[in-house]
């Protein structure tokens, strides 16, 4: 059971290496999605905000895992 354990950590660890990272995309997607939907807000924009949002925290995502390896 413990090999099986280790293989399903070890799948789910090749699409999720940070956690955060991806707490905080799908926060974004949802938050810009229900702009989209619910406060009329111009699907356009909302493709922007995607890009700009999911840039932002990436560059964080990176500069966290850059001071952890100093």
């Amino acid at each position: 059971m413990n090999i099986v354990r280790l293989a399903i950590k070890e799948f789910v660890g090749m699409f999720i290496d940070d956690g955060n990272l991806a707490l905080l995309a799908l926060i974004l997607i949802a938050a810009v999605t229900a702009a989209v939907k619910f406060l009329a807000v111009p699907p356009l924009l909302g493709g922007v905000l995607l890009l700009v949002g999911c840039l932002a925290i990436l560059i964080h995502s990176v500069r966290r895992a850059a001071r952890g390896n100093q």
